[in-house]
């Protein structure tokens, strides 16, 4: 049985979704809407689908049975929200929103009208850190003691001047913290647990944009341990990322995707070694030329949608690295200590 599926953006990431969906069989892409006609047109002669300019009317295109949404991240909630009410299922794109109020407008309108919502947070479905993550949880770093990532990345000039939204505080949501590195803040709350405060200190040290190219986070984590977090765009040329995870038992690191180190005073058989690494050029490039990682998580959504089960990354998944993301950017306007504790959503 086909699923037909809308693409919402015709940028960079929606031909990463499109690509991501050719790639599976029996999914369809049936239109794509963007403010771009020539984007939305080149896509549409090349993956399929119908183009439309008016998202009402694209929303009512049918057979369609769930949107993919990879416009800018200030976007997100409210095309969500309306793709919600023509009773599509909802596929976004990371961050869930760049507001957590309008997040969780999100999660309850999903809910309300009983189709499934997830998010692009596609690290979540590789091999290497899916069984770190299941190390952790089942025990082998012992006692935490301490968290380390560093996306220490680059953008150049042009990535930022030939963007209507990158690096803005209304549809970007700030700049290398929320778009770069919220993949991995998402992993460390995923992996590590929750994170009950943080401090923090950013500038704006390269680019000329209104957001942060260059962020430090120090955080605390539920469970007693510390986390630091670099996160930039402005680190020439560019580093892979890396995080590393410490406890009572060992250490283990993971570089771009892959278990780099199982450093442990008791070895775990069930930690994958050599596993083939992501071919994306991130530290360096926002081009997606690798679109396996979309392919698995949207291979997981469409297994939700069949079994009524939530998907690997849902709502309120989703919404866990917003809240920390906008406690770092409140640390870094105040200088203070921000606790994420009265901020979750009951």
């Amino acid at each position: 049985m086909t699923t037909h599926i809308g693409l919402i953006g015709g940028g960079n990431i929606s031909e990463t979704h499109a690509r991501a969906a050719c790639a599976i069989p029996d999914v369809e892409i049936a239109a794509i809407f963007g403010i771009n006609a020539e984007k939305v047109g080149r896509l549409c002669r090349e993956y399929g689908g119908k183009p439309y300019a008016d998202c009402d009317e694209f929303l009512a295109h049918r057979p369609m049975e769930l949107v993919a949404i990879g416009s800018p991240s200030g976007l997100h909630a409210q095309q969500g929200i309306a793709a919600a009410r023509h009773g599509l299922h909802v596929l976004t794109e990371k961050p869930i929103d760049v507001s957590v109020e309008r997040a969780d407008a999100l999660i309850a309108e999903t809910r309300k009208a009983g189709v499934q919502l997830g998010v692009f947070f596609q690290d979540r479905c590789k091999p290497d850190i899916l069984s770190v993550k299941n190390a952790v949880g089942a025990g082998v770093l012992g006692k935490p003691i301490l968290a380390d990532a560093r996306v220490k990345w680059y953008r150049p000039p042009d990535y930022y001047a030939n963007s209507r939204w990158r690096g803005t505080w209304s549809l970007d949501g700030g700049g290398a913290l929320i778009n770069q590195a919220v993949h991995t803040l998402d992993l460390m709350l995923w992996i590590f647990g929750e994170v009950k405060a943080a401090q923090a200190i950013c500038k704006t040290a390269l680019h000329a944009i209104e957001a942060e190219d260059t962020l430090i986070a120090l955080l605390e984590f539920s469970n007693g341990a510390p986390g630091v977090l670099q996160a930039a765009t402005s680190v020439f040329p560019g580093y892979q990322r890396r995080l590393e995870l410490s406890g009572s038992e060992g250490t283990l690191i993971i570089e771009q995707d892959r278990l780099l180190a199982a450093d442990l005073k008791k070895p775990s058989p069930d930690l994958l070694e050599n596993s083939e690494a992501d071919k994306n050029l991130s530290s360096s490039s926002p081009i997606v030329s690798d679109a396996r990682g979309h392919q698995a998580v949207l291979e997981d959504f469409l297994r939700a949608i069949r079994t009524n089960t939530k998907p690997r990354c849902d709502g309120q998944e989703g919404r866990r690295s917003l809240v920390l993301v906008q406690a770092i950017y409140e640390a870094c306007r105040t200088g203070k200590r921000v606790s994420t504790e009265v901020t979750e959503n009951r």
